[in-house]
C-alpha cells in the first residue's frame, strides 16, 4: 500500500536556484526510508517540501491517499524529530511531551496515559520531572522522540536527528530509532549525510546528488550495484576503488596495454571507462595464482577489526580491505581483482554500464 507518493515534485526559489530536480518515488506504508546525500544535496529541503515547511513548486504530494501540497503542516498528521531537539527549556520533560495534546483539547487522562506509554518505550519513565537541561544528549534526542510519538502521527520525518551525538551515542541511538520504528510500524522518512546511519537503518534508501535522485534501492542493491560512480563512492567507508581503464569488448579490460583482466559482462561498448571494486572483494594472492597482479604496497592502516593496504596497481592508486587476521603482507606484493565483484563505469556519465 503506498503511504506517501511524490509525483514530479521539485523546488525553485525566488533566485532561480533550483533546490529539487523533479524527483518522484512512492513510500509503501510502514517503510522506512533514508534520504541521504552530501551536504547541499537537496534532501533536507525534500524532507521539508513533504512536512509543509517549504512550499512544493511543482508537482503534487499525497499522504495516505490526500493531495496535500497546500494543507498546513499542522493538518498533515505527521510528527518531525529534528537536529536540535527543539525543546522548551523551562518546561519538564512530561510536559514537553505533553504540549501537542494539550493544545489539541485532549483530556489529561488520556495526555497521561499517552505520555507514560512513549515514556515506557524510551526509557525517560525516571526523568518526566526534569528540565532538557538535566538531561544527555541522547535523552534530550529521546524527549524529542517522545513528544513525536504521543500524537500517533501517520508520518515520522527525521531531520539529521543524531548529528549532534558523538559516535558511540549515536550508534546505540540508531539501534534505538529502528527498533521503536519497527514496533510501532510508522512510515518513516530520514536524513542524514553519513551513509553508515543510511546503510543500517534503511528498509530503502534514496542516494540525492544535486537536487536529484542517483539511485533508489535497499541498502545491499545501493552498496553492492551503484548506479552510477557517485553512488560508488559515496556509499562505502572506504568507498570503491575507481580506476581508469579500457574495455574493447574483446572480453578484456585493459588497465594499460600490458596489463589487463577479466571484463565482468559482455556490453555494447568499447572505450575509456571507470573499473569499480569495493576495497574488500581484492584478494592478496601469490604470485603464480591466476590474474595475480603486482601491487606496489605504500602504507598499512591499522583499524583493529582489519587493515587497509594503500599502495598502486599498473600506477594507479588502490585500497584493499583485509580482515585482521590475514597475515601482513610483505615483500612482493600480489592482488587479485575477481571477476565476479568487477563492476564497469561510463567515465563521461558516470552511469554503470
Amino acid at each position: 500500500m503506498v503511504h506517501v507518493a511524490l509525483k514530479n515534485i521539485s523546488k525553485v526559489y525566488p533566485n532561480g536556484v533550483r533546490a529539487v530536480q523533479p524527483t518522484s518515488f512512492n513510500i509503501e506504508q510502514g517503510e522506512f526510508i533514508v534520504l541521504v546525500g552530501p551536504s547541499g544535496c537537496g534532501k533536507s529541503t525534500l524532507l521539508r517540501m513533504i512536512a509543509g515547511l517549504e512550499e512544493i513548486t511543482e508537482g503534487e504530494l499525497s499522504i495516505a491517499g490526500r493531495v496535500v501540497n497546500d494543507v498546513d503542516p499542522a493538518e498533515r498528521d505527521i510528527a518531525m524529530v529534528f537536529q536540535n531537539y527543539a525543546l522548551y527549556p523551562h518546561m519538564t520533560v512530561y510536559n514537553n511531551m505533553a504540549y501537542g495534546l494539550r493544545n489539541r483539547g485532549m483530556p489529561k487522562s488520556e495526555i497521561d496515559a499517552a505520555v507514560n506509554q512513549a515514556a515506557s518505550m524510551l526509557n525517560l519513565k525516571e526523568y518526566l520531572d526534569r528540565r532538557p537541561s538535566q538531561l544527555s544528549g541522547g535523552q534530550r534526542q529521546r524527549v524529542a522522540m517522545g513528544r513525536a510519538i504521543v500524537r500517533n502521527p501517520a508520518l515520522f520525518l527525521f531531520d539529521e536527528p543524531l548529528s549532534n551525538l558523538d559516535a558511540k551515542l549515536r550508534g546505540q541511538m540508531r539501534i534505538e530509532i529502528k527498533a521503536l520504528q519497527r514496533r510501532l510500524g510508522v512510515t518513516s522518512v530520514y536524513v542524514t549525510h553519513d551513509q553508515i546511519e543510511a546503510m543500517t537503518m534503511a528498509d530503502r534508501i534514496i542516494v540525492l546528488n544535486q537536487g536529484r535522485i542517483e539511485q533508489i534501492g535497499t541498502p545491499a542493491e545501493v552498496y553492492h550495484q551503484p548506479a552510477s560512480t557517485f553512488v560508488a563512492s559515496f556509499m562505502g567507508a572506504p568507498p570503491m576503488n575507481l580506476l581508469p581503464a579500457r574495455y574493447n569488448g574483446n572480453g578484456r579490460v585493459h588497465l594499460t596495454d600490458d596489463v589487463s583482466v577479466h571484463a565482468p559482462q559482455t556490453v555494447d561498448y568499447s572505450g575509456d571507462i571507470h573499473l569499480g571494486v569495493r576495497p574488500e572483494n581484492i584478494g592478496v594472492v601469490e604470485s603464480g595464482h591466476p590474474g595475480a597482479l603486482p601491487f606496489s604496497l605504500d602504507f598499512i592502516e591499522e583499524l583493529g577489526a582489519g587493515r587497509l593496504l594503500h599502495g598502486r596497481v599498473a600506477d594507479q592508486g588502490i585500497v584493499v580491505h583485509l580482515p585482521h587476521t590475514a597475515p601482513v603482507p610483505s615483500g612482493e606484493v600480489y592482488i587479485d581483482l575477481p571477476q565476479t565483484s568487477l563492476l564497469m563505469f561510463n567515465p563521461a556519465t558516470g552511469v554503470r554500464l
